[in-house]
């Protein structure tokens, strides 16, 4: 029998690698290995209808678990991998079991922060969101009447703050920095989902450090601030961002660099061995980046794919976001780094508006917040490479479709 491809990591990174696999007719053996119970799934939609209770389970999977099966692909749940041996192209479990490979693909994924032990990130109701796991020991405590804190005003603790006000908790965000989203976005979208938060009852502290979470019989029961104020809580989330599952790839001895570093075809530096999704960092437009995103784990699942079926291709997508909060949909389209001007469009109604990003007077990238036509043709312009004046887009009038075609 000819040594599989071996996929670790079952997530959005390698459903994508899979599906291409599949559809483009490769007949090389396929090896699915993850560490949790189920087959990949989305990860978007746990902090949104997953625990809202408006999505099963079942309908988070990207593929039925059946499908596997019916297109001869390998799969073994429940599995950890304990260590790589490049130089024999071959992975061993942590129960020792040896398992040879052909070609690898890592798709490990991110994990998400936590808090330390000793000022009480171990507490019995304290949580992180990041996997099916966590949304199933958190959700039933999502109760009318509870007091929620989050810590981190991240899009995600932003996202899990809505669903509690829609479940009817009581909501405080404690964000350690001068705004919401200040890594992230404009002044203007973080004044945006400030408005958005405050006007549907969330406590919106920013600039505010926690120092500890209190105790009370195991359980959590406040978070103490710098101030000395102590902040009742019934249940508190962790929502301070990730960090790249690099184990393996380091003890390997692969290339690391703020994620598992890749080329352009994802392969690592080892040839045998490649890497997709939240795991992986990457060069683009001369600077190593890692991106935590649906599009770029598809993209880059995608590819590897293509690539060991023998195309020539690299991996050049322009990035792409969304975040639901209560009725906004905000899309991001392209990256702000280094921006240094914004343009407010205004939009069709009171509830929407897009922040255009420019530096030096070239566009980078573009929040829309219930604005999805400002989105689709401004996301056609900057994958277009077009560079629209900053007056233009300011000017309500200027018809983003002309210049989208132009």
């Amino acid at each position: 029998m000819p040594r599989p491809i071996v996929v670790v990591g079952a997530g959005q990174a390698a459903a994508s690698f899979i599906s291409r696999h599949v559809a483009l007719g490769n007949q090389q053996p396929v090896l699915l290995i993850g560490e949790e119970s189920h087959p990949p799934y989305q990860r978007p939609p746990l902090s949104k209808k997953y625990l809202l209770g408006e999505l099963d389970r079942e309908r988070l999977f990207i593929r039925p678990l059946q499908w596997y099966a019916e297109q001869n692909i390998s799969t073994r749940f429940d599995t950890r991998i304990g260590e790589i041996k490049p130089q024999k192209n071959q992975l061993v479990t942590d129960k020792g079991e040896s398992i040879d490979y052909d070609k690898l693909l890592l798709c490990t994924g991110s994990s998400a922060r936590g808090l330390p032990a000793e000022i009480g990130g171990e507490l019995d109701g304290v949580y992180r969101l990041r996997s099916i796991t966590d949304i199933d020991r958190m959700s039933p405590k999502f109760q009318a009447g509870r007091k929620l804190v989050i810590v981190g005003g991240g899009y995600i603790g932003l996202e899990a703050a809505a669903v509690g006000r829609l479940l009817g908790l009581e909501v405080t965000v404690l964000e350690m920095a001068e705004r919401i989203l200040q890594r992230v976005a404009a002044e203007e979208t973080s004044s945006y989902f400030r408005r958005l938060h405050s006007g549907h009852g969330v406590d919106l502290r920013e600039s505010v450090r926690m120092t500890k979470l209190v105790e009370a019989n195991g359980k959590v029961c406040g978070a103490e601030l710098e101030s000395g104020e102590i902040l009742d809580a019934d249940l508190v989330l962790i929502g301070i961002g990730g960090y790249p599952n690099t184990e393996l790839a380091q003890a390997a001895g692969l290339d690391c660099d703020n994620g598992i570093a890749v080329s352009d075809t994802c392969q690592t530096s080892n040839a045998d061995i490649y890497a997709a999704g939240d795991c992986t960092s990457f060069v683009r437009h001369g600077q190593r980046i890692r991106l935590e995103s649906v599009q770029n784990a598809s993209g880059q699942g995608d590819l590897v794919a293509r690539v060991l079926a023998g195309e020539d291709v690299s991996y050049t997508a322009i990035p792409w976001f969304w975040s639901d909060q209560y009725d906004c949909k905000l899309q991001i389209v392209g990256l702000n780094h280094g921006h240094n001007h914004t343009v407010v469009r205004p939009g069709a109604n009171e509830t929407s508006l897009s922040i255009w990003y420019y530096l030096d007077g070239q566009l980078l990238a573009i929040d829309a917040m219930n604005e999805p036509k400002s989105y689709a043709f401004g996301r056609k312009i900057i994958e277009a490479g077009k560079n629209p004046r900053p007056a233009e887009i300011a000017d309500p009038a200027t018809d983003l479709k002309a210049i989208a075609k132009g």
